[in-house]
């Protein structure tokens, strides 16, 4: 079982949410909508984003993680090097 799966409604609801964002943030370029309100309804969307990734990384930390940990050798590694990998690439998104 993955992670997520008891926030898996709650995740795809928001991610509903976001692709909603993004149709549109089209729908407004299509529209030639003011650049500044084009590029805010981006920031959003990227925020929103953003807090699903945390949300994910939240869930990995807490089961995959602790799971890990708690069966002990060499996965225990892994899973965390694997989250440090998450963490490193939603700082440098």
């Amino acid at each position: 079982m993955n992670g997520y799966t008891q926030d898996k409604e709650d995740i795809a609801r928001r991610l509903k949410r976001v692709e909603g964002q993004v149709r549109g943030i089209g729908d407004m370029v299509s529209s030639d909508k003011y650049c500044i309100d084009v590029l805010t309804q981006i920031s959003a969307a990227t925020k929103a984003l953003e807090s699903v990734a945390l949300l994910l990384l939240s869930d990995h930390l807490n089961h995959c993680v602790v799971e890990a940990i708690e069966g002990g050798g060499p996965e225990v590694s892994e899973k965390i090097q694997e989250a440090n990998d998450a963490i490193a690439r939603l700082v440098r998104s």
